[in-house]
């Protein structure tokens, strides 16, 4: 099942953090993404400042539907977004599933 169609499940930090090799694995459905330490990071390019904020408030939207939330930076023309599991402070399959839809809506 591709990533986008999997929903993020809730995690109170009683999941294990993925291995390197894992996310390594996961990363290849979503390539344009970079994996830092254990955090995922990619940096989104627009037009101008207001679909830089549009984008945001789509990624909000996103975020609290999938329970998931990422950090992010904007820029300008540029959205900085980093995500992991707070939680457990690295790496989970909910990541991945945020980083696709993310994605998907950009």
């Amino acid at each position: 099942m591709k990533l986008t169609q999997k929903k993020c499940k809730p995690c109170e930090g009683n999941v294990p953090k993925l291995k390197r090799e894992e996310a390594k694995k996961l990363l290849k459905e979503i390539p344009t993404w970079e994996l830092r330490g254990e955090k995922i990071f990619k940096a989104y390019r627009f037009k101008n400042f207001l679909d830089s904020i549009a984008f945001v408030n789509r990624m909000a939207d996103l975020a609290e539907d999938e329970g998931h939330h990422p950090n992010f930076a904007v820029n300008f023309k540029e959205v900085d977004v980093t995500i992991w599991t707070h939680a457990i402070n690295g790496l989970s399959e909910n990541d991945f599933i945020l980083a696709a839809k993310l994605d998907e809506i950009a």
